[in-house]
């Protein structure tokens, strides 16, 4: 049986890839670098909400990425890292604050192997801890608090199909 793509599905996945460009690239100063607060990421807490989020957030990051000129490793890696995170938080959906969890470990963790490799930024740890502390910051100040807002707005696009 063939799946076809809903226009809603391909909208909100374009919105999505597009609201976290503009973030990315507006904020691009905080953006990169081992010390980042990519506020994009905050996005990473939509699929919690809705699942075509999850296209549209790694659509976006390699977008962002491409447009900002980031190594090649960062932009395939830094969008994986993206996908992986936007899918586990998927499956969190039912517990908004362990679902916040996955954007910050995939990208502490990724993006800090990124930074160490890809860019000669020595010393992993402190890299993989900067992006994590910035991620966190992100996903639980500003995240969190956007999906629970989200939430209460009660849209009939957060209800599953």
């Amino acid at each position: 049986m063939k799946r076809y793509i809903s226009i809603k599905s391909l909208t909100l996945a374009a919105m999505v890839a597009s609201l976290y460009t503009a973030l990315t690239l507006v904020f691009q100063p905080i953006s990169f670098q081992q010390v980042q607060f990519r506020i994009s990421e905050a996005l990473t807490l939509l699929p919690v909400l809705f699942v075509e989020a999850v296209p549209g957030l790694a659509a976006g990051c390699l977008i962002s990425n491409l447009l900002a000129g980031a190594n090649p490793y960062d932009v395939v890696f830094g969008t994986l890292a993206t996908l992986l995170a936007a899918i586990l938080s998927r499956k969190l959906r039912g517990n908004v604050w362990l679902a916040a969890l996955p954007p910050v470990v995939c990208n502490g963790v990724i993006i800090g192997l990124v930074l160490t490799y890809a860019y000669g930024i020595d010393l992993l740890w402190l890299n993989m801890l900067t992006v994590s502390l910035g991620q966190a910051v992100v996903c639980y100040a500003l995240g969190v608090p956007m999906v629970k807002a989200l939430e209460k707005m009660d849209l009939p696009l957060w209800h599953d199909k």
